[in-house]
């Protein structure tokens, strides 16, 4: 249920409200506009009486949310959310516009120092880097786990980068504290025992739709996270499997508008792991940033042959700058329109 409040409600009368809708077991969201005030009821709503509601002399109107998602649900928070990333003042969403680079994996000191100075002289504003890999073989590179994850603080002491790492297990949670942005894979997307534990934390979540999920499924793994207590959620739009082979996955670039209408949440693209070739990743890049995504996750390896995981969709670091100069000529291009 979404309540609308007129424009000159006193203060103290819209606090008796919240109140009274919370003592009946219900959660509220509130959002305060230049014009308007929305709350947000998340819960049982049929213990409210609309008409009671809605006749209350500060309430403008009342109307209910028939989508599942209710704390993703734009219409319980009409301004774009804005995701603080860490202490480097850092923002995502609403015109913060992010580039999110580094290797798929941390493969040593050396390699992902080298990165991290790369990306960031280029203009990435955090640092990416695998430290738990999930591989569909077993035989696969793993990642270096918690030694990964030092290294990625150890770049991050070095270049001031936010960083940002992928979780695979809730177990693993003590590792992160440190970690400025927490990513849940594709393949962990409706691992929902895990978003549980994620939205116990206030830490930012990047959560990348699944390889064979629906919008709305994705929304709803923002809701189980949303639902626990944390609203700090950037969602990623990094391609969906079809019956096409010539890329690694489809990129879905509609997905981008459909979810800034449906959810106030930041969306970025990862165009590495849709397309799986690294000449495509620029084109799509552009793409991406030309039909409003909020910024972008680009996999950056110093030596991509040799790399140890995902080379073929690897970016050299010249090529990351090239890139960073044509999206931002994209957006400026797009601000003009």
């Amino acid at each position: 249920m979404v309540i609308i409040i007129k424009q000159n409600a006193k203060e103290e009368r819209i606090r008796d409200l919240i109140q009274w809708i919370e003592a009946q077991d219900l959660r509220t969201h509130v959002s305060t506009g230049d014009y308007s005030t929305i709350i947000g009821v998340i819960g049982d709503t049929s213990k409210l009486d609309e008409g009671l509601v809605s006749g209350l002399d500060i309430v403008e109107g009342v109307k209910r949310v028939s989508e599942p998602f209710k704390s993703a649900n734009r219409k319980f928070h009409p301004l774009d959310s804005i995701i603080q990333v860490g202490q480097e003042h850092v923002k995502v969403g609403h015109g913060n516009f992010v580039m999110i680079a580094g290797p798929c994996s941390v493969e040593s000191e050396e390699q992902i120092i080298s990165v991290a100075k790369s990306v960031k002289a280029s203009g990435a504003t955090m640092l990416r880097g695998g430290a738990f890999k999930p591989r569909t073989s077993p035989y696969d590179f793993q990642g270096l786990k918690a030694d990964g994850i030092e290294l990625l603080l150890e770049a991050k002491r070095e270049t001031g980068l936010p960083i940002v790492t992928e979780i695979m297990n809730a177990n693993h949670l003590p590792l992160f504290e440190d970690v400025d942005v927490i990513q849940v894979g594709a393949r962990n997307m409706q691992n929902f025992e895990l978003l549980k534990e994620l939205g116990k934390t206030q830490k930012p979540i990047l959560i990348k739709r699944g390889l064979a999920n629906t919008i709305k499924e994705l929304l709803m793994s923002a809701e189980y996270i949303m639902a626990s207590g944390n609203e700090n959620i950037i969602l990623c739009e990094r391609g969906i499997r079809t019956f096409e082979t010539a890329t690694r996955n489809t990129l879905d670039l509609s997905a981008v508008t459909v979810l800034h209408e449906l959810t106030h949440l930041p969306v970025i693209v990862d165009p590495s792991h849709a397309t799986g070739v690294a000449r495509y990743v620029k084109p799509m890049a552009m793409a991406a940033a030309a039909c409003g995504a909020d910024g972008l996750i680009i996999e950056v390896h110093n030596d991509p042959p040799r790399a140890l995981c995902d080379g073929a969709q690897s970016l050299r670091p010249e090529q990351f700058e090239d890139v960073v100069k044509a999206v931002y000529a994209i957006r400026a291009a797009a601000q003009e329109v």
